[in-house]
């Protein structure tokens, strides 16, 4: 028989986080996006969609297609400055996330949430990100954690 785990169960300072980015956000660029159907970031994308916010795909590999009728840009830097990013959610490993961070900082005014996908932590980028006033969220999915709060 088995049992689950119930993480963060009632109030805590991540959920004041997570609700006011679930009621504020309106645009998210998501950074390993496939048009793969079957990966956890589509599903993930497709969710945040449904909710009314814009999702923008980041993936150089997929680079000038589309996915969920937005054009694929190849890095946050290429993404246009009148789209309004205030959210990037990173599909990648932890590894690459220090230059997801750095070049979210410097390309995207707008910006004001970093949020790394369930199994993704990095101290030191986390770090540097609130050290610039943005809101981190780590190891977790807004796919689970929005339905709380909207």
């Amino acid at each position: 028989m088995g049992f689950a785990i119930l993480r963060d169960v009632g109030s805590s300072p991540m959920d004041e986080d997570i609700a006011r980015v679930a009621q504020s956000t309106r645009c998210i660029a998501v950074v390993g996006l496939s048009p793969n159907e079957l990966r956890p970031a589509w599903g993930v994308a497709r969710y945040l969609k449904s909710q009314g916010i814009r999702v923008i795909p980041v993936n150089p590999g997929h680079a000038g297609t589309e996915i969920l009728d937005e054009v694929v840009y190849g890095d946050l830097a290429s993404i246009p400055a009148d789209i309004r990013v205030d959210m990037v959610d990173i599909f990648r490993r932890a590894e690459a996330v220090p230059a997801i961070v750095e070049e979210a900082m410097r390309v995207l005014p707008h910006l004001e949430t970093i949020w790394m996908q369930l199994g993704i932590t990095h101290a030191e980028a986390a770090s540097a990100a609130r050290a610039r006033g943005l809101t981190v969220i780590e190891d977790r999915c807004p796919k689970i954690e929005f339905p709380r709060f909207l």
